[in-house]
C-alpha cells in the first residue's frame, strides 16, 4: 500500500466534507453496543476517529461481532488464531466481515468499502455499516442481539393484507383522486385561448 501525501485543493475538500459526517456520539453507543454484544474480551478503543479505525481495523472485532449475532456453534466468519499481521490479510478478514454482514441482511448501499476502514478514508460509511447491522439485529428479534433495542431503528417489515373478492369488486366502482374528479373545477368563463401573448 502506498503512503499518500497530504491532499490539496479539491481533494482536501471533498475529504473534510467527508471527515465531518463521522459522529461521535454514534461512536460512543456503537462502541458500547460491540461491548455488550461480543464480550469484554474486544475491549474499547481510544476515543476518537482514530482509536475507532485502530479498533475496527483488522477485523476481529467485527468479524466477533457478526458471529455474536448468530447462535453458538454457527459462526458467519472464521476467525484466526493468531490475529492477521499482514496487511492484505487484515483486509480480507474485513471483507470477510463484509460479505456475511451482506449474508445477514444489510444492503449493498449502507456498505462500506475495505479501504474506507483501513486507510480511514470515510468512517462515517463504516459507522454506517455497523448501525445496518444493529437495525436488522434488532428487527429479526430472535433472541441474540443483546443491548438497548432503542439504540437502533426498527426496519420497516412486509404487513400483508388480505381482501375478500367482494371487496376488490367494490374497489373498482370508486373513481380514486389521483384519477380526477367527474365533478369540480370546469373551464367555464375562460377566455382568451389563441390569443398572442401581449408583451408591453
Amino acid at each position: 500500500m502506498a503512503n499518500k501525501g497530504p491532499s490539496y485543493g479539491m481533494s482536501r475538500e471533498v475529504q473534510s466534507r467527508i471527515e465531518k459526517k463521522y459522529d461521535e456520539e454514534l461512536e460512543q453507543r456503537l462502541v458500547q453496543w460491540i461491548s455488550m454484544q461480543c464480550g469484554d474480551d474486544v475491549g474499547t478503543p481510544e476515543q476518537g476517529r482514530l482509536g475507532f479505525q485502530q479498533w475496527l481495523k483488522n477485523g476481529l472485532v467485527l468479524s466477533k461481532l457478526m458471529n455474536s449475532l448468530y447462535p453458538k456453534g454457527s459462526q458467519s466468519v472464521k476467525i484466526p488464531d493468531p490475529p492477521p499481521s499482514m496487511v492484505f490479510k487484515q483486509m480480507e478478514q474485513v471483507a470477510q466481515f463484509l460479505k456475511a454482514a451482506e449474508d445477514y441482511g444489510v444492503v449493498k448501499t449502507d456498505m462500506f468499502q475495505t479501504v474506507d476502514l483501513y486507510e480511514g478514508k470515510d468512517m462515517a460509511a463504516v459507522q454506517r455499516t455497523i448501525v445496518a447491522l444493529g437495525s436488522i439485529a434488532v428487527t429479526k428479534n430472535d433472541g441474540q442481539y443483546k443491548g438497548d433495542p432503542s439504540w437502533f431503528m426498527k426496519k420497516a417489515q412486509e404487513h400483508k393484507r388480505d381482501f375478500s373478492e367482494e371487496k376488490l369488486k367494490e374497489g373498482k366502482n370508486i373513481i380514486g383522486l389521483q384519477m380526477g374528479s367527474n365533478q369540480g373545477a370546469t373551464q367555464s368563463g375562460m377566455t382568451g385561448y389563441g390569443r398572442p401573448r401581449q408583451i408591453c
